[in-house]
């Protein structure tokens, strides 16, 4: 964009110049006119390399590029006749001095190229007022200026949509690197680590003993490594984005398959979608920590031969449920009630705590020799957005 408007600088000077050259001789001050000129020469051999380097969005030199166009124009009172600028002969500078426009819009968007468009269409109108000649101010002194702030709304415009598709591009590209890198690392997980757990289960199970265990162990990891290299890693909305929330602020949100695929061994199978799930990040984190809290009760109450199953569902109408289940002894009615007037809140608090902070509900089913299933339902994005903007209001 700055090599554009260095090109259009250039190529309006040269037709400023022909102007000039061919006017000169009905202007009052014919000197002047060329005095003008070599002012908009010297400053566009400085403004060209200057808005090419690393000082071309500073606010000085876009403010002395407005301030040479805007006494380029003025200067046309002084030069030019009363009688031609009532007939509306163009001002010295002509067109050259949209290059202002243009440099205030690629440096700071619409609202600087407007601005600097409204500040030189003062300065059009004040020409005429001061060559007292505001009775014959036409339609093309409008016309002028209307072109300026089209080319400040545009080109603004423009430089907005470059910056955010350049901004897509480059986290297309890091995403596209970030997965490369995933695949390779999987290969080379996958021809080594992978196959020596394997091989350590497989051992483990022939030896038994405390062998046995150490082979149970590393099957488990096998399975968690397995699922983390075979799930694509949670996916955020980054910055300047459509909702308009910056990467890692409030409005970040991730995919909870990943988070629970991680728990994901021999011994507990993990089923999801095959679409994304997505939730803001903390509401994942808590319900992530309140499945990991499920499964350390089976592992802690159930023994160690216990199976467990964790199922990701979302209902696509804003809510999203999350059932763990074991094939366990079971408890009695009363045991969680028992637990907790004992001082023992790892359910109340580790899981009925957290989902019920997040809005969400807990439902707990078993009955003894049946097992026990966990269901864990939260809002999804939508009526957790829905929510907080009621919560919002009401405190208003």
């Amino acid at each position: 964009m700055w090599r554009a408007v260095a090109v259009y600088r250039v190529a309006s000077l040269a037709y400023a110049a022909l102007v000039i050259a061919v006017n000169s001789d009905g202007y009052a001050r014919p000197w002047g006119g060329w005095a003008v000129l070599a002012v908009m020469t010297a400053w566009t051999v400085y403004a060209v390399p200057a808005f090419r380097g690393g000082h071309r969005k500073g606010r000085p030199l876009l403010a002395a590029d407005l301030a040479v166009a805007f006494g380029c124009i003025l200067a046309t009172a002084w030069v030019e006749t009363a009688s031609n600028i009532g007939h509306g002969r163009p001002t010295l500078p002509i067109s050259w001095v949209a290059a202002a426009v243009l440099s205030w819009a690629v440096a700071g968007g619409r609202r600087a190229g407007i601005a600097a468009a409204l500040t030189l269409g003062v300065a059009n109108l004040l020409v005429h007022v001061v060559a007292g000649t505001t009775a014959g101010m036409g339609r093309g002194t409008f016309n002028g200026v209307v072109l300026l702030l089209l080319t400040g709304l545009v080109v603004g415009h423009v430089v907005r949509l470059a910056l955010e598709a350049e901004a897509r591009l480059a986290r297309a590209v890091e995403m596209e690197s970030a997965t490369r890198e995933r695949e390779r690392l999987a290969r080379r997980i996958h021809d080594s680590v992978l196959q020596v757990l394997a091989m350590v289960q497989r051992r483990g199970g022939e030896l038994g003993g405390e062998a046995a265990e150490l082979g149970r162990l590393a099957g488990e990891q096998e399975a968690a490594l397995r699922a983390m290299i075979g799930t694509a890693a949670p996916i955020t909305a980054a910055a300047g984005t459509a909702d308009g929330n910056a990467a890692g602020g409030p409005g970040r949100t991730v995919d909870l398959r990943p988070l629970l695929a991680g728990h994901g061994s021999t011994s507990v199978t993990v089923s999801a979608p095959a679409t994304q799930v997505r939730m803001p990040e903390h509401a994942a984190r808590e319900v992530e920590a309140a499945v990991a809290a499920a499964l350390d009760n089976v592992r802690r109450h159930c023994g160690d031969g216990a199976r467990a199953w964790v199922l990701l569902e979302d209902d696509g109408a804003g809510a999203v449920t999350v059932s763990v289940r074991d094939d366990g002894p079971g408890m009695p009615a009363d045991r969680l009630a028992a637990a907790a007037a004992d001082g023992r809140l790892g359910v109340a608090q580790s899981i009925r705590g957290r989902i019920r902070d997040l809005g969400g509900s807990v439902s707990i089913v078993s009955a003894p020799g049946e097992g026990t299933e966990i269901e864990m339902t939260v809002p999804g994005p939508a009526a957790a957005s829905a929510g907080g903007e009621a919560r919002r209001g009401a405190v208003g």
